[in-house]
């Protein structure tokens, strides 16, 4: 069983999405060990609550110095015993002893199609913002592996949504919720908990898709990346000029290069 702690700060909506998916066994194997928040009025608390998970709020303005919140924030999270931790919009910089500690077991969702519209400064509404201001024809979302750089670890999944005319940022954040977050964070949490992602030399080298929740795609890529791609349409199919491999519900999983 898979113990996970899910870290928040705002909402919840990925908190919920998560809850839904164990409640309906599209998440297998996997027990949500505790939630916590660095902000006392986020509505995650409160969806924990309603669901009788163990909730608490740590916040740095509650401490003298950053360090000792660090230190208090470890020691909460450590008490929770995770095997994964899942970083569902928060909105906290994560002490380096505590990425390193949970090397390759703590995972981010991040509102776009990495490696665009990322990094510092890149968060909620400001990344719909910017792809809307480049004009881009399709966003997304991806789960990756935390590092010590921002939206820079191993990248899991990702999955590719349209941006259609008159898209303001706030329509266009919530299909990127509804198409691809509430989706993709359920499906990398249930492949870890069933031991079906592989990580070697920083990078993602396999996922077998075929979870337990039903998925029937697979595919195998080399250690050297795994390239974003824009998809249309369903497939199972290997496209033969690109060697992209999708799973049956769209997911993007890799481009052999």
């Amino acid at each position: 069983m898979l113990n996970v702690v899910v870290l928040v700060s705002g909402g919840g909506t990925n908190l919920q999405a998560i809850i839904d998916a164990v409640d309906s066994g599209v998440i297998t194997n996997t027990k949500i060990a505790g939630v916590i928040s660095n902000n006392k009025n986020a509505y995650a608390l409160e969806r924990a609550e309603k669901h009788g998970i163990p909730n608490q709020c740590i916040s740095p303005k509650d401490y003298e110095s950053r360090e000792i919140f660090n230190q208090e924030f470890m020691k909460a999270v450590d008490a929770l015993q995770p095997d994964l931790i899942v970083l569902a919009g928060f909105l906290v910089v994560i002490p380096a002893e505590m990425i390193a500690k949970y090397r390759n077991r703590m995972i981010n969702i991040h509102p776009s199609l990495i490696p665009a519209f990322c990094g510092t400064g890149f968060y909620g509404l400001k990344v719909h913002e910017k792809a809307l201001e480049r004009g881009v024809k399709v966003v997304g979302a991806t789960v990756h592996f935390v590092d010590e750089g921002t939206d820079t670890g191993p990248i899991i999944l990702q999955k590719a949504v349209e941006v259609e005319q008159g898209d303001t940022p706030e329509v266009l954040q919530r299909r990127v919720m509804e198409q691809a977050e509430w989706k993709i964070l359920p499906h990398a949490i249930d492949l870890i908990a069933n031991g079906k992602v592989t990580v070697k030399d920083g990078k993602i080298s396999a996922i077998d898709v075929t979870s337990a929740s039903g998925e029937t795609a697979s595919y195998f890529s080399k250690a050297k990346g795994i390239i974003p791609k824009m998809i249309s349409g369903q497939t199972t199919n290997v496209d033969a000029a690109s060697g992209a491999t999708y799973s049956s519900n769209g997911i993007i999983t890799a481009v052999r290069n």
